[in-house]
C-alpha cells in the first residue's frame, strides 16, 4: 500500500520524536534512532519537516522496487557521518554510565556500544554498511585508550570512518509484519534503556557520581581547544540559556535550571576533589611535583603488583587499580582556570 504524505505529517506532529512517522514508511533504524534519542534532542524532529516528502517518496520507490537491488555505492554524505561521530559517541557515554563496572568493560562492552550506535545511523534509510568492519575497527582502537573515558572518541571516529568506508544501497528483502517490527524494536530499546534506568533509580548516587567523572574528563580533553571547550560548556547549558531567552526571569520555575547549572558546576568541582582523593592514593601533599608523582607510583606499583601479593591477590589487585587510575589522572594536563565558567 503507497504511504501517504498527509498521514506522515500527522505523524510526525503527534509522535515524532517517539519516531511514529519513521515506523509508518518502514524505515525502522530510523524510528528506533528517534526512539532513544527523542527525536535527536527535537532538534533532528524539526528539521525533518522539510524532508518528510522525500522520506515518503523513497517508501513508495522502494515499494515499488522489491524485486531489484541498488547497485553502485551511494554518495558520501557528511551529515550521516557527522551523526555517527555523534550516536557513537552517545552510545558510549550511556554505556559508561550502565555498563562501567563490567570486567573488561574498555575492552568490551565500550566499543560494542560504540559500533552499535555508529551502525545505527549508517542503516538509516536506504543505505547500510559492514557490520564486522565497523565492529572490528571500534574493537582495535579501543585498547589504545584502554581505561579512558575519552577513549568514546577515538573509537566512534575510527568506527565511523569504517562505515561511511564501507556504505552500500540496502538489498531487497521480503517485507516483515508489523508484530515482528515492534518486537524487534521493543528488545532494542529495552536493552538500552534497561540497564540505564536501573543504574539511575537503584544507584542514583554512584550513576550521577560517574556522569559527573565522565563529563569531566571529557571537558578537560577540551583544554588543548580552549574555543572549542567553551562552545561545549554552551551547549551544557544551553537549555537554561534558551529558556532564559524566551521568559526572561521565570521566577519560581527557574529552579530547576538553577539545580541543571549546579550540576554543571559540580562537574567541574569533582574534578578538584578526585584530584585530593588521587593526591591521598599515592601518598602525595597537595601540590606536589611530577618527580614525586612517577616515584610515588613507581614505588607502589613494585608494592602492590597482583604478582608480588599471591596470598591477597585481589585486595592487590584493586590497590593496583586504584594506583594507576590516580597516576593516569595527576598527570593529564590540566584545564586552565580562564576556560572554566
Amino acid at each position: 500500500m503507497a504511504k501517504g504524505l498527509l498521514v506522515t505529517y500527522v505523524l510526525w506532529a503527534v509522535g515524532g520524536p517517539a519516531g511514529l512517522h519513521h515506523l509508518y514508511l518502514g524505515r525502522d533504524s530510523h524510528a528506533l534512532l528517534w526512539m532513544l534519542t527523542l527525536g535527536g534532542g527535537g532538534l533532528g524532529w524539526l528539521w525533518e519537516f522539510w524532508n518528510l516528502p522525500n522520506f515518503v517518496a523513497q517508501a513508495n520507490r522502494a515499494q515499488g522496487q522489491k524485486q531489484s537491488s541498488r547497485e553502485g555505492i551511494p554518495p558520501l554524505s557528511p551529515i550521516r557521518f557527522f551523526a555517527q561521530m555523534i550516536v557513537g559517541i552517545y552510545f558510549g557515554l550511556v554505556a559508561l554510565i550502565s555498563f562501567s563496572s563490567m570486567a573488561n568493560f574498555y575492552i568490551v562492552g565500550l566499543p560494542l556500544a560504540v559500533g552499535l550506535g555508529v551502525l545505527l545511523v549508517a542503516t538509516i534509510g536506504n543505505q547500510t554498511s559492514d557490520f564486522k568492519n565497523t565492529l572490528g575497527a571500534a574493537f582495535l582502537t579501543s585498547p589504545i585508550f584502554y581505561g579512558r573515558p575519552i577513549a568514546i572518541l577515538p573509537i566512534s571516529l575510527a568506527a565511523s570512518i569504517t562505515a561511511q568506508k564501507h556504505r552500500r544501497y540496502k538489498p531487497s528483502v521480503e517485507s516483515e509484519t508489523l508484530s515482528v517490527r515492534l518486537y524487534r524494536l521493543g528488545l532494542a530499546y529495552l536493552a538500552f534503556t534497561g540497564p540505564l534506568a536501573y543504574s539511575t533509580l537503584w544507584n542514583t548516587a554512584a550513576t550521577l557520581s560517574y556522569v559527573s567523572e565522565t563529563l569531566g574528563s571529557f571537558l578537560s580533553w577540551f583544554s588543548f581547544f580552549p574555543l572549542l571547550g567553551r562552545l561545549i560548556e554552551s551547549v551544557l547549558l544551553l537549555p537554561y540559556q534558551i529558556w532564559w531567552l524566551l521568559v526572561g526571569d521565570p521566577g519560581i520555575n527557574n529552579r530547576y535550571f538553577q539545580e541543571w547549572e549546579k550540576f554543571y558546576e559540580f562537574v567541574h568541582s569533582f574534578q578538584d576533589e578526585k584530584r585530593q582523593l588521587a593526591y591521598q592514593v599515592l601518598g602525595l601533599s597537595d601540590g606536589a611535583t611530577n618527580e614525586e608523582i612517577h616515584r610515588s607510583y613507581r614505588e607502589l606499583v613494585k608494592v602492590w603488583h597482583p604478582d608480588h601479593n599471591q596470598h591477597q591477590r585481589e585486595e592487590a589487585q584493586r590497590h593496583f587499580l586504584e594506583i594507576q587510575a590516580a597516576y593516569e589522572f595527576l598527570t593529564q594536563p590540566k584545564k586552565p582556570r580562564g576556560t572554566q565558567r
